[in-house]
């Protein structure tokens, strides 16, 4: 069993989010207005009652997208069977931007 750890929050990830492409892109949903963008929290073992999770356990998601992750829309039902898969992406991909812009570092990586 894990231990429980402090939330990790960055102000320098969630700005880091302003005008980005959405990383979800759910075919469907995703409305390709990147001033919409923001981080958005994806669900994992950090968050609970009235606490989001780990801001590295997110990714930029336009306003569409966010909505459809936080439940305020439903997922297209062609999608909602690889709904992991389109969290697991856009987090990568979320991790990727974050790196090459020098928000977050990686020891021993070029």
């Amino acid at each position: 069993m894990l231990q429980k750890t402090t939330p990790i929050h960055s102000k320098k990830i969630r700005d880091a989010a302003r005008n980005q492409p959405c990383t979800l892109q759910i075919v469907g949903v995703c409305n390709g207005d990147w001033s919409t963008t923001v981080l958005a929290h994806l669900p994992d073992e950090s968050h609970g009652i009235a606490r989001k999770s780990d801001d590295l356990s997110a990714c930029f998601a336009c306003d569409s997208c966010h909505s459809v992750i936080d439940g305020r829309m439903k997922w297209p039902p062609m999608e909602l069977e690889h709904k992991d898969w389109y969290f697991r992406r856009a987090q990568i991909r979320t991790w990727r931007v974050l790196f090459q812009e020098d928000v977050f570092s990686i020891k021993g990586a070029a």
